[in-house]
């Protein structure tokens, strides 16, 4: 399946080979995280987040689905990588300002 992203979005994507400050780029000042029960609100808690994730796993994520649902952008993805129970299909509900992500939640 052939699809474009937004390009917020497809520049997350992109960054999250990188990690870090690569990611928290893609947010705005304010932004908000929502990931495995944890909120992680501004840029600085999101790349600290990001380098977290880093740090344990190495991981691929591939999108291969992308829909729009009450002002969201969801986008799903296969992630690949050494966690327990990978490989898993996960959701991102991605909420947009302008050329940057205002809220991302991650969801199983």
């Amino acid at each position: 399946m052939s699809f474009d992203l937004p390009e917020p979005i497809d520049s997350y994507f992109s960054a999250s080979r990188a990690a870090g400050a690569a990611i928290a780029r893609c947010f705005t000042e304010h932004a908000m995280v929502k990931d495995e029960g944890h909120t992680y609100n501004g840029r600085v808690a999101i790349e600290q987040w990001e380098m977290a994730v880093a740090e344990k796993f190495t991981y691929t994520s591939t999108p291969f689905a992308c829909a729009e649902q009450d002002g969201k952008i969801i986008v799903t993805s296969r992630v690949i990588g050494n966690f327990p129970g990978s490989p898993v299909d996960l959701r991102y509900f991605f909420c947009l300002e302008g050329d940057k992500i205002a809220s991302l939640e991650i969801i199983l």
